[in-house]
């Protein structure tokens, strides 16, 4: 009987060139635009772009973990803090009246996303031209596991 040959081990993922490193976290911090149409999916493709380009780059892992980071909590997590202060001001204002003192920080929290949006595409077009973003407080948080490697 023939021995069975053993199976080859998968190849080692090939780098990302510099431009496509650029482009794709890039893509990751414009991924923020899809939750304007789906209102949840910007996360999900940030998490799906540092899925597929954690092993092929540092720099995109990075990125994109920052973005997914990022929409998470200034989008999603303002966006249901919003909803949540807007339901109890209203409620609030209809049985005693003391819902004005709500509405300040429901306006707060629903303008948040939109700033977000902005920061976003300063973060995309800082990837585009090759430059090392970092969002505040989060980039910070984020950089000990993905910090990009000097090459």
């Amino acid at each position: 009987m023939a021995a069975e040959a053993e199976p080859l081990p998968p190849p080692a993922p090939q780098p990302l060139s510099t431009n496509e490193e650029q482009t794709w976290a890039m893509l990751a911090h414009l991924s923020i635009f899809a939750n304007l149409v789906t209102g949840f999916l910007g996360p999900l493709i940030a998490l799906v772009i540092y899925l597929i380009y954690k092993d092929r780059s540092r720099y995109v892992a990075y990125q994109s973990m920052q973005a997914l980071v990022f929409q998470l909590v200034f989008w999603v997590g303002a966006g249901i803090i919003a909803v949540i202060l807007w339901l109890i001001g209203s409620l609030l204002l209809v049985l005693l009246c003391l819902g004005c003192l709500v509405m300040p920080p429901a306006l707060f929290f629903s303008l948040l996303p939109i700033a977000a949006l902005v920061y976003g595409v300063i973060a995309a077009i800082q990837c585009s031209q090759g430059e090392d973003f970092k969002y505040w407080l989060i980039g910070d948080w984020v950089r000990g596991t993905y910090e990009p490697t000097e090459e």
